[in-house]
Protein backbone atom coordinates (compact mmCIF):
# COMPACT_ATOMS: atom_id res chain seq x y z
CA UNK A 1 0.00 0.00 0.00
CA UNK A 2 1.17 3.64 -0.79
CA UNK A 3 0.40 6.86 0.42
CA UNK A 4 -0.20 9.88 -2.27
CA UNK A 5 -0.34 13.37 -0.65
CA UNK A 6 -0.68 16.70 -2.78
CA UNK A 7 -0.93 20.19 -1.53
CA UNK A 8 -2.56 22.95 -4.50
CA UNK A 9 -2.18 26.25 -3.07
CA UNK A 10 -4.74 28.87 -3.40
CA UNK A 11 -7.33 25.98 -4.97
CA UNK A 12 -10.56 26.39 -3.48
CA UNK A 13 -13.56 24.35 -4.25
CA UNK A 14 -16.50 24.76 -2.02
CA UNK A 15 -18.25 21.35 0.09
CA UNK A 16 -20.64 20.21 -1.93
CA UNK A 17 -18.28 19.81 -4.37
CA UNK A 18 -15.91 18.24 -2.74
CA UNK A 19 -18.30 15.62 -1.16
CA UNK A 20 -19.30 14.76 -4.77
CA UNK A 21 -15.65 14.54 -5.55
CA UNK A 22 -14.63 12.54 -2.71
CA UNK A 23 -17.21 9.78 -3.44
CA UNK A 24 -16.03 9.16 -7.33
CA UNK A 25 -12.33 9.31 -5.80
CA UNK A 26 -13.09 6.66 -3.46
CA UNK A 27 -14.56 4.17 -6.24
CA UNK A 28 -11.63 4.46 -8.12
CA UNK A 29 -10.21 0.94 -9.11
CA UNK A 30 -7.51 0.33 -6.08
CA UNK A 31 -7.88 2.96 -4.11
CA UNK A 32 -8.38 2.16 -0.17
CA UNK A 33 -9.21 5.64 0.70
CA UNK A 34 -9.05 9.38 -1.19
CA UNK A 35 -9.01 12.48 0.81
CA UNK A 36 -10.13 15.37 -1.04
CA UNK A 37 -10.31 18.67 1.56
CA UNK A 38 -9.90 22.43 2.28
CA UNK A 39 -6.64 23.04 4.13
CA UNK A 40 -8.83 24.18 7.35
CA UNK A 41 -7.48 23.61 10.73
CA UNK A 42 -10.19 21.42 11.53
CA UNK A 43 -9.64 19.06 8.41
CA UNK A 44 -5.81 18.90 9.46
CA UNK A 45 -6.90 17.93 12.71
CA UNK A 46 -9.22 15.09 11.33
CA UNK A 47 -6.22 13.90 9.02
CA UNK A 48 -3.51 13.78 12.28
CA UNK A 49 -6.41 12.39 14.08
CA UNK A 50 -6.34 9.59 11.33
CA UNK A 51 -2.26 9.00 11.63
CA UNK A 52 -1.87 11.02 8.12
CA UNK A 53 0.72 13.40 8.63
CA UNK A 54 3.18 15.14 6.24
CA UNK A 55 5.14 18.97 6.48
CA UNK A 56 3.26 19.94 3.53
CA UNK A 57 -0.03 19.54 5.00
CA UNK A 58 1.74 21.26 8.12
CA UNK A 59 2.16 24.40 6.00
CA UNK A 60 -0.99 24.44 4.39
CA UNK A 61 -3.39 27.22 4.58
CA UNK A 62 -7.29 27.45 4.54
CA UNK A 63 -6.88 28.42 1.05
CA UNK A 64 -5.40 25.24 0.11
CA UNK A 65 -6.49 22.24 -1.49
CA UNK A 66 -4.98 18.65 0.32
CA UNK A 67 -5.15 15.33 -1.52
CA UNK A 68 -4.49 12.38 0.10
CA UNK A 69 -4.52 8.62 -1.63
CA UNK A 70 -3.91 5.46 -0.29
CA UNK A 71 -3.45 3.00 -3.08
CA UNK A 72 -2.23 -0.57 -3.79
CA UNK A 73 1.57 -0.54 -4.82
CA UNK A 74 0.85 -0.94 -8.20
CA UNK A 75 -1.95 1.04 -8.88
CA UNK A 76 -1.11 4.17 -7.04
CA UNK A 77 -0.43 6.24 -10.11
CA UNK A 78 -3.42 5.50 -12.04
CA UNK A 79 -5.28 6.08 -9.13
CA UNK A 80 -3.36 9.66 -8.57
CA UNK A 81 -4.29 9.92 -12.86
CA UNK A 82 -8.05 9.04 -12.29
CA UNK A 83 -8.09 11.68 -9.18
CA UNK A 84 -6.53 14.23 -11.45
CA UNK A 85 -9.06 13.68 -13.84
CA UNK A 86 -12.06 13.98 -11.26
CA UNK A 87 -10.38 17.27 -10.31
CA UNK A 88 -10.08 18.71 -14.14
CA UNK A 89 -13.55 17.14 -15.45
CA UNK A 90 -15.21 19.63 -12.53
CA UNK A 91 -13.16 22.45 -14.19
CA UNK A 92 -14.17 21.62 -17.98
CA UNK A 93 -17.88 21.38 -17.14
CA UNK A 94 -17.80 24.34 -15.58
CA UNK A 95 -15.86 26.41 -18.02
CA UNK A 96 -18.65 24.53 -21.03
CA UNK A 97 -21.23 25.89 -19.05
CA UNK A 98 -20.10 29.68 -19.52
CA UNK A 99 -19.39 29.43 -15.88
CA UNK A 100 -17.75 32.96 -14.37
CA UNK A 101 -14.99 32.21 -11.65
CA UNK A 102 -15.06 35.75 -9.08
CA UNK A 103 -12.05 35.87 -6.31
CA UNK A 104 -14.97 38.20 -4.58
CA UNK A 105 -18.29 38.24 -3.75
CA UNK A 106 -18.07 42.07 -5.51
CA UNK A 107 -16.93 41.08 -8.66
CA UNK A 108 -19.70 38.78 -8.67
CA UNK A 109 -22.31 41.82 -8.05
CA UNK A 110 -20.58 44.32 -10.21
CA UNK A 111 -20.79 41.60 -13.39
CA UNK A 112 -24.16 40.62 -12.30
CA UNK A 113 -25.92 43.35 -10.26
CA UNK A 114 -29.43 41.81 -10.39
CA UNK A 115 -28.83 38.49 -9.24
CA UNK A 116 -30.75 38.65 -5.19
CA UNK A 117 -29.74 34.98 -3.88
CA UNK A 118 -26.18 33.52 -2.69
CA UNK A 119 -24.95 30.69 -2.09
CA UNK A 120 -22.67 30.06 0.25
CA UNK A 121 -20.48 26.96 1.03
CA UNK A 122 -17.53 28.08 2.55
CA UNK A 123 -15.74 26.50 5.07
CA UNK A 124 -17.56 27.58 8.55
CA UNK A 125 -14.59 29.86 9.54
CA UNK A 126 -15.60 32.25 6.55
CA UNK A 127 -19.20 31.76 6.22
CA UNK A 128 -20.37 34.41 8.43
CA UNK A 129 -18.01 37.14 6.53
CA UNK A 130 -19.39 36.11 3.27
CA UNK A 131 -23.17 36.28 4.47
CA UNK A 132 -22.43 39.54 5.64
CA UNK A 133 -21.41 40.97 2.20
CA UNK A 134 -24.41 39.56 0.64
CA UNK A 135 -26.37 41.07 3.00
CA UNK A 136 -25.00 44.30 2.80
CA UNK A 137 -25.32 44.10 -0.85
CA UNK A 138 -29.07 43.64 -0.51
CA UNK A 139 -28.80 39.58 -1.42
CA UNK A 140 -30.99 36.81 -0.04
CA UNK A 141 -28.16 34.24 1.62
CA UNK A 142 -28.50 30.59 1.93
CA UNK A 143 -25.57 29.08 3.72
CA UNK A 144 -24.75 25.29 2.95
CA UNK A 145 -21.89 25.73 5.36
CA UNK A 146 -21.73 24.01 8.65
CA UNK A 147 -19.56 24.93 12.19
CA UNK A 148 -20.95 29.03 11.83
CA UNK A 149 -20.91 29.93 15.37
CA UNK A 150 -24.29 30.75 16.75
CA UNK A 151 -23.44 34.39 17.57
CA UNK A 152 -22.70 34.88 14.13
CA UNK A 153 -25.88 33.48 13.00
CA UNK A 154 -28.15 35.24 15.53
CA UNK A 155 -26.02 38.76 14.16
CA UNK A 156 -26.51 37.31 10.47
CA UNK A 157 -30.13 37.00 10.46
CA UNK A 158 -30.95 39.99 12.95
CA UNK A 159 -29.74 41.87 10.00
CA UNK A 160 -31.59 40.40 7.23
CA UNK A 161 -34.51 40.84 9.20
CA UNK A 162 -33.84 44.43 9.39
CA UNK A 163 -33.27 44.86 5.80
CA UNK A 164 -36.13 43.01 4.95
CA UNK A 165 -34.51 39.93 3.99
CA UNK A 166 -33.96 35.98 4.71
CA UNK A 167 -30.87 34.18 6.03
CA UNK A 168 -31.68 30.60 5.40
CA UNK A 169 -29.36 28.28 7.61
CA UNK A 170 -26.46 27.61 8.50
CA UNK A 171 -25.97 24.06 7.33
CA UNK A 172 -29.53 24.63 5.13
CA UNK A 173 -29.14 21.58 3.09
CA UNK A 174 -32.38 22.22 0.98
CA UNK A 175 -34.31 24.97 -0.78
CA UNK A 176 -36.41 25.55 -3.90
CA UNK A 177 -36.93 28.94 -4.95
CA UNK A 178 -39.12 29.43 -7.74
CA UNK A 179 -38.83 26.24 -9.10
CA UNK A 180 -35.07 25.84 -8.93
CA UNK A 181 -33.59 23.38 -6.69
CA UNK A 182 -30.57 24.26 -4.36
CA UNK A 183 -28.08 21.80 -2.25
CA UNK A 184 -29.84 18.54 -1.78
CA UNK A 185 -33.52 18.87 -3.16
CA UNK A 186 -35.52 17.08 -5.40
CA UNK A 187 -37.67 17.27 -8.43
CA UNK A 188 -41.24 18.11 -7.94
CA UNK A 189 -43.72 19.74 -10.19
CA UNK A 190 -44.53 23.85 -8.89
CA UNK A 191 -48.11 24.05 -6.92
CA UNK A 192 -49.40 26.44 -4.36
CA UNK A 193 -48.07 24.78 -1.36
CA UNK A 194 -45.21 26.82 0.20
CA UNK A 195 -42.97 24.73 2.50
CA UNK A 196 -40.80 26.11 5.22
CA UNK A 197 -38.15 23.68 7.14
CA UNK A 198 -36.04 23.84 9.88
CA UNK A 199 -34.59 19.80 9.04
CA UNK A 200 -33.48 19.30 5.63
CA UNK A 201 -34.76 15.92 4.65
CA UNK A 202 -37.55 16.49 6.14
CA UNK A 203 -38.47 19.60 4.24
CA UNK A 204 -37.27 17.12 1.53
CA UNK A 205 -39.62 14.26 2.50
CA UNK A 206 -42.95 16.83 2.63
CA UNK A 207 -41.82 17.59 -0.65
CA UNK A 208 -41.79 14.84 -2.66
CA UNK A 209 -44.93 13.07 -0.65
CA UNK A 210 -46.40 16.16 -2.20
CA UNK A 211 -45.99 15.52 -5.53
CA UNK A 212 -46.92 12.36 -4.84
CA UNK A 213 -50.18 13.11 -3.95
CA UNK A 214 -50.74 15.48 -6.86
CA UNK A 215 -49.74 18.75 -5.21
CA UNK A 216 -46.83 21.23 -5.94
CA UNK A 217 -44.43 23.54 -4.40
CA UNK A 218 -44.06 26.67 -5.00
CA UNK A 219 -40.80 27.27 -2.92
CA UNK A 220 -38.88 25.38 -0.14
CA UNK A 221 -37.15 27.98 2.76
CA UNK A 222 -34.82 26.30 4.53
CA UNK A 223 -33.88 27.79 8.19
CA UNK A 224 -31.12 25.90 9.48
CA UNK A 225 -31.77 23.08 12.10
CA UNK A 226 -30.63 25.80 14.74
CA UNK A 227 -33.12 28.38 14.10
CA UNK A 228 -36.01 27.22 15.70
CA UNK A 229 -33.38 26.68 19.39
CA UNK A 230 -33.96 29.75 22.02
CA UNK A 231 -30.65 31.00 21.04
CA UNK A 232 -31.98 31.85 17.61
CA UNK A 233 -35.51 32.28 17.98
CA UNK A 234 -36.93 31.31 14.99
CA UNK A 235 -36.05 34.55 13.31
CA UNK A 236 -35.69 32.38 9.91
CA UNK A 237 -38.84 30.51 10.08
CA UNK A 238 -41.12 33.75 10.74
CA UNK A 239 -39.51 35.37 8.24
CA UNK A 240 -39.96 32.19 5.48
CA UNK A 241 -43.61 31.75 7.10
CA UNK A 242 -44.47 35.82 5.95
CA UNK A 243 -42.67 35.62 2.94
CA UNK A 244 -44.92 32.92 2.33
CA UNK A 245 -48.07 34.42 3.06
CA UNK A 246 -47.18 37.43 0.99
CA UNK A 247 -46.13 35.58 -1.66
CA UNK A 248 -49.01 35.12 -4.64
CA UNK A 249 -48.01 31.65 -6.05
CA UNK A 250 -48.37 29.95 -2.46
CA UNK A 251 -52.16 29.26 -1.45
CA UNK A 252 -51.49 26.53 1.44
CA UNK A 253 -48.42 26.80 4.03
CA UNK A 254 -46.47 23.91 5.55
CA UNK A 255 -44.27 24.18 8.42
CA UNK A 256 -42.06 21.07 9.28
CA UNK A 257 -39.56 20.89 12.33
CA UNK A 258 -37.62 18.92 14.93
CA UNK A 259 -39.13 20.30 18.14
CA UNK A 260 -38.72 23.19 19.26
CA UNK A 261 -37.90 25.54 22.66
CA UNK A 262 -41.24 25.77 23.79
CA UNK A 263 -41.13 29.45 23.71
CA UNK A 264 -39.76 29.81 20.43
CA UNK A 265 -42.64 27.24 18.89
CA UNK A 266 -45.50 29.56 20.11
CA UNK A 267 -43.99 32.65 18.63
CA UNK A 268 -43.78 30.90 15.23
CA UNK A 269 -47.44 29.52 16.21
CA UNK A 270 -48.61 33.36 16.48
CA UNK A 271 -46.84 33.86 13.62
CA UNK A 272 -48.29 31.34 11.55
CA UNK A 273 -52.09 32.30 12.84
CA UNK A 274 -51.70 35.88 11.93
CA UNK A 275 -51.20 34.74 8.52
CA UNK A 276 -54.13 35.27 5.70
CA UNK A 277 -53.93 31.38 4.41
CA UNK A 278 -54.22 28.06 5.71
CA UNK A 279 -51.02 27.06 7.43
CA UNK A 280 -50.25 23.16 8.56
CA UNK A 281 -47.42 22.38 11.20
CA UNK A 282 -45.78 19.48 12.11
CA UNK A 283 -43.31 19.74 14.81
CA UNK A 284 -41.96 15.93 14.75
CA UNK A 285 -42.15 14.25 18.12
CA UNK A 286 -44.14 16.63 19.73
CA UNK A 287 -47.38 15.93 21.53
CA UNK A 288 -49.54 18.88 21.25
CA UNK A 289 -52.91 18.45 19.39
CA UNK A 290 -54.20 22.09 19.57
CA UNK A 291 -52.11 25.59 17.97
CA UNK A 292 -54.49 27.92 18.97
CA UNK A 293 -55.34 29.15 15.70
CA UNK A 294 -58.17 29.28 13.48
CA UNK A 295 -56.07 28.68 10.14
CA UNK A 296 -53.36 26.56 11.64
CA UNK A 297 -53.44 23.07 12.15
CA UNK A 298 -50.92 20.58 13.87
CA UNK A 299 -49.96 17.25 12.03
CA UNK A 300 -48.43 14.20 13.33
CA UNK A 301 -45.99 12.97 10.89
CA UNK A 302 -44.69 14.45 7.15
CA UNK A 303 -47.05 12.22 5.56
CA UNK A 304 -50.17 13.23 7.03
CA UNK A 305 -48.52 16.98 6.93
CA UNK A 306 -48.35 16.62 3.09
CA UNK A 307 -51.71 14.95 2.43
CA UNK A 308 -53.59 17.77 4.87
CA UNK A 309 -52.10 20.68 2.69
CA UNK A 310 -52.79 18.67 -0.79
CA UNK A 311 -55.92 18.62 0.44
CA UNK A 312 -56.37 22.04 1.57
CA UNK A 313 -54.41 23.02 -1.78
CA UNK A 314 -57.90 21.61 -4.12
CA UNK A 315 -56.57 17.92 -4.94
CA UNK A 316 -59.84 15.40 -4.24
CA UNK A 317 -58.88 13.01 -1.28
CA UNK A 318 -60.90 10.54 -2.80
CA UNK A 319 -59.04 10.33 -5.64
CA UNK A 320 -55.60 9.65 -4.42
CA UNK A 321 -53.85 6.32 -3.18
CA UNK A 322 -52.88 6.93 0.40
CA UNK A 323 -50.68 4.47 0.84
CA UNK A 324 -52.21 2.91 4.19
CA UNK A 325 -50.68 0.08 5.95
CA UNK A 326 -49.99 -2.79 4.79
CA UNK A 327 -51.50 -4.95 7.49
CA UNK A 328 -51.45 -8.21 6.28
CA UNK A 329 -48.07 -7.86 5.70
CA UNK A 330 -47.17 -6.99 9.09
CA UNK A 331 -48.44 -10.27 10.45
CA UNK A 332 -46.39 -12.33 7.79
CA UNK A 333 -43.65 -10.62 9.04
CA UNK A 334 -43.94 -11.55 12.45
CA UNK A 335 -44.63 -15.20 11.47
CA UNK A 336 -41.75 -15.34 10.02
CA UNK A 337 -39.22 -14.02 12.79
CA UNK A 338 -37.53 -16.81 15.87
CA UNK A 339 -38.73 -15.47 19.06
CA UNK A 340 -35.13 -13.76 20.25
CA UNK A 341 -35.16 -11.66 17.15
CA UNK A 342 -36.75 -8.43 19.24
CA UNK A 343 -35.11 -5.35 17.62
CA UNK A 344 -35.06 -2.91 15.43
CA UNK A 345 -32.06 -1.30 13.48
CA UNK A 346 -32.61 1.85 11.75
CA UNK A 347 -29.39 2.99 10.01
CA UNK A 348 -30.53 6.69 8.32
CA UNK A 349 -28.74 9.58 5.76
CA UNK A 350 -31.46 11.73 6.63
CA UNK A 351 -31.67 12.93 10.27
CA UNK A 352 -35.35 13.65 9.84
CA UNK A 353 -35.79 10.27 8.15
CA UNK A 354 -34.23 8.69 11.30
CA UNK A 355 -36.25 11.35 14.46
CA UNK A 356 -39.54 10.08 12.38
CA UNK A 357 -38.84 6.27 12.51
CA UNK A 358 -37.53 6.70 16.37
CA UNK A 359 -39.91 8.90 17.63
CA UNK A 360 -42.45 6.39 15.85
CA UNK A 361 -40.72 3.63 17.63
CA UNK A 362 -40.76 6.15 21.55
CA UNK A 363 -44.57 5.90 21.10
CA UNK A 364 -44.80 2.29 21.95
CA UNK A 365 -41.71 0.11 22.30
CA UNK A 366 -39.00 0.21 25.38
CA UNK A 367 -34.86 0.36 24.92
CA UNK A 368 -34.97 2.78 21.87
CA UNK A 369 -31.21 3.98 21.69
CA UNK A 370 -29.94 6.95 19.22
CA UNK A 371 -27.08 8.99 18.22
CA UNK A 372 -29.70 11.70 18.53
CA UNK A 373 -31.67 10.46 21.49
CA UNK A 374 -33.01 13.50 24.08
CA UNK A 375 -32.86 10.57 27.22
CA UNK A 376 -29.03 10.79 27.30
CA UNK A 377 -29.26 7.14 29.38
CA UNK A 378 -30.11 6.05 25.77
CA UNK A 379 -27.60 8.24 23.85
CA UNK A 380 -25.43 6.64 21.53
CA UNK A 381 -21.97 7.26 20.11
CA UNK A 382 -20.74 6.92 16.41
CA UNK A 383 -18.03 4.39 17.70
CA UNK A 384 -20.77 2.66 20.10
CA UNK A 385 -22.47 -0.54 19.50
CA UNK A 386 -26.21 -1.11 18.92
CA UNK A 387 -28.31 -1.62 22.05
CA UNK A 388 -31.91 -3.27 21.69
CA UNK A 389 -33.77 -0.43 19.39
CA UNK A 390 -31.66 1.49 17.48
CA UNK A 391 -31.93 4.18 15.32
CA UNK A 392 -28.55 6.29 13.79
CA UNK A 393 -28.43 9.52 12.09
CA UNK A 394 -25.19 8.22 10.07
CA UNK A 395 -25.34 12.51 8.89
CA UNK A 396 -24.87 13.42 12.26
CA UNK A 397 -21.25 15.09 12.67
CA UNK A 398 -19.71 12.19 15.01
CA UNK A 399 -20.11 10.06 11.55
CA UNK A 400 -19.44 13.11 8.95
CA UNK A 401 -16.26 14.31 10.86
CA UNK A 402 -14.11 14.67 8.21
CA UNK A 403 -15.46 12.14 5.34
CA UNK A 404 -18.57 12.77 3.13
CA UNK A 405 -22.58 12.45 4.34
CA UNK A 406 -23.65 9.13 3.62
CA UNK A 407 -26.03 10.48 1.13
CA UNK A 408 -23.01 11.48 -0.50
CA UNK A 409 -20.34 8.35 0.26
CA UNK A 410 -22.50 5.01 2.09
CA UNK A 411 -19.34 3.40 3.03
CA UNK A 412 -20.04 3.43 6.52
CA UNK A 413 -23.47 2.62 6.33
CA UNK A 414 -22.64 -0.53 4.00
CA UNK A 415 -20.38 -2.02 7.04
CA UNK A 416 -22.80 -0.92 9.15
CA UNK A 417 -25.71 -2.69 7.54
CA UNK A 418 -23.19 -6.23 7.32
CA UNK A 419 -22.76 -6.00 11.06
CA UNK A 420 -26.00 -5.23 12.64
CA UNK A 421 -26.94 -8.63 10.35
CA UNK A 422 -24.87 -10.85 12.71
CA UNK A 423 -26.66 -10.21 15.56
CA UNK A 424 -29.36 -12.55 16.16
CA UNK A 425 -31.56 -10.30 17.95
CA UNK A 426 -32.09 -7.87 15.19
CA UNK A 427 -35.31 -8.61 13.48
CA UNK A 428 -35.64 -5.58 10.98
CA UNK A 429 -33.32 -3.25 9.35
CA UNK A 430 -35.00 0.16 8.40
CA UNK A 431 -32.66 2.01 5.55
CA UNK A 432 -33.13 5.16 3.50
CA UNK A 433 -32.33 6.35 0.50
CA UNK A 434 -32.28 9.73 -0.44
CA UNK A 435 -32.64 10.91 -4.38
CA UNK A 436 -32.02 14.57 -5.76
CA UNK A 437 -29.29 17.08 -6.21
CA UNK A 438 -25.90 16.39 -5.27
CA UNK A 439 -27.11 13.00 -3.66
CA UNK A 440 -24.90 9.69 -4.73
CA UNK A 441 -26.07 8.93 -7.99
CA UNK A 442 -27.27 5.37 -7.28
CA UNK A 443 -27.95 4.85 -3.63
CA UNK A 444 -29.62 1.75 -3.89
CA UNK A 445 -27.20 0.06 -6.27
CA UNK A 446 -24.20 1.06 -4.26
CA UNK A 447 -25.71 -0.69 -0.86
CA UNK A 448 -27.27 -3.66 -3.11
CA UNK A 449 -23.79 -5.79 -1.91
CA UNK A 450 -23.63 -5.17 1.35
CA UNK A 451 -27.93 -5.95 1.77
CA UNK A 452 -26.99 -9.30 -0.31
CA UNK A 453 -24.23 -10.00 2.77
CA UNK A 454 -26.57 -9.21 5.37
CA UNK A 455 -29.41 -11.72 3.96
CA UNK A 456 -26.45 -14.95 3.53
CA UNK A 457 -25.21 -13.87 6.92
CA UNK A 458 -28.90 -14.52 8.45
CA UNK A 459 -29.93 -16.83 6.09
CA UNK A 460 -26.92 -19.38 6.93
CA UNK A 461 -27.96 -18.93 10.65
CA UNK A 462 -31.18 -20.08 9.79
CA UNK A 463 -32.73 -16.66 10.21
CA UNK A 464 -34.96 -14.34 8.28
CA UNK A 465 -34.01 -10.60 8.37
CA UNK A 466 -36.47 -8.28 7.30
CA UNK A 467 -34.58 -5.29 5.55
CA UNK A 468 -37.30 -2.72 5.22
CA UNK A 469 -36.48 0.35 2.72
CA UNK A 470 -37.91 3.79 1.59
CA UNK A 471 -36.59 5.78 -1.33
CA UNK A 472 -37.00 9.35 -1.20
CA UNK A 473 -37.63 10.75 -4.31
CA UNK A 474 -39.85 11.50 -7.60
CA UNK A 475 -39.79 10.16 -11.11
CA UNK A 476 -38.19 13.54 -12.08
CA UNK A 477 -35.42 12.69 -9.99
CA UNK A 478 -32.47 10.76 -11.81
CA UNK A 479 -31.70 7.97 -10.90
CA UNK A 480 -36.26 8.17 -10.72
CA UNK A 481 -38.08 6.73 -7.60
CA UNK A 482 -39.22 3.70 -9.57
CA UNK A 483 -35.84 2.82 -11.08
CA UNK A 484 -34.29 2.88 -7.30
CA UNK A 485 -37.66 0.88 -5.72
CA UNK A 486 -37.07 -2.06 -8.64
CA UNK A 487 -33.65 -2.89 -7.32
CA UNK A 488 -34.51 -3.23 -4.08
CA UNK A 489 -37.27 -5.24 -4.81
CA UNK A 490 -35.59 -7.39 -6.74
CA UNK A 491 -33.33 -7.98 -3.80
CA UNK A 492 -35.56 -8.71 -1.58
CA UNK A 493 -36.30 -5.91 0.07
CA UNK A 494 -39.84 -4.66 1.51
CA UNK A 495 -40.31 -1.22 0.57
CA UNK A 496 -42.23 1.54 2.48
CA UNK A 497 -43.93 4.08 0.57
CA UNK A 498 -43.10 7.28 2.92
CA UNK A 499 -41.36 8.20 5.70
CA UNK A 500 -43.84 7.39 8.45
CA UNK A 501 -44.84 4.78 7.11
CA UNK A 502 -41.22 2.81 7.57
CA UNK A 503 -41.07 3.94 11.13
CA UNK A 504 -44.86 2.62 12.00
CA UNK A 505 -44.32 -0.82 9.60
CA UNK A 506 -40.93 -1.54 11.63
CA UNK A 507 -42.51 -0.77 14.72
CA UNK A 508 -44.83 -2.96 14.11
CA UNK A 509 -42.85 -6.05 12.79
CA UNK A 510 -41.80 -6.15 16.29
CA UNK A 511 -44.22 -4.88 18.52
Amino acid sequence: MSRHIDVRQNTYLDSVSLMSMSTRANAVDGVTQALLGMATPMNREVLANLGIEDPALDAARPSDLMIVIDAADDLLDAAITAVDDILARKQRAGAERGETRHRTLDAAFAEAPDTNLVLISVNGAFAAREARTALDAGKHVMIFSDNVPVEDELALKRLAHERGLIVMGPDCGTAIINGTALAFANAVRRGPIGIVGASGTGSQEVSVRIHDFGGGVSQLIGTGGRDLSTDIGGISMIDGIRALDADPGTEVIVVVSKPPAEEVAERVLAVAGAASKPVFVSFLGSDRTDSGYANVTLVRGTKPLALSAVVASGVDESTLDTHPLNLPLIEEVRARLAPEQRYIRGLFCGGTLCDEAMFAALAKLDGVYSNIQKDPSKLLGAADASREHTFLDMGDDDFTNGRPHPMIDPSLRLARIVEEARDPEVAVLALDFVLGYGAHEDPVGVTLPAIAEARALAAARGRHLEILGYVLGTELDTPSLAAQVAQLEAAGVTIASSSTNLGLLAREFVA
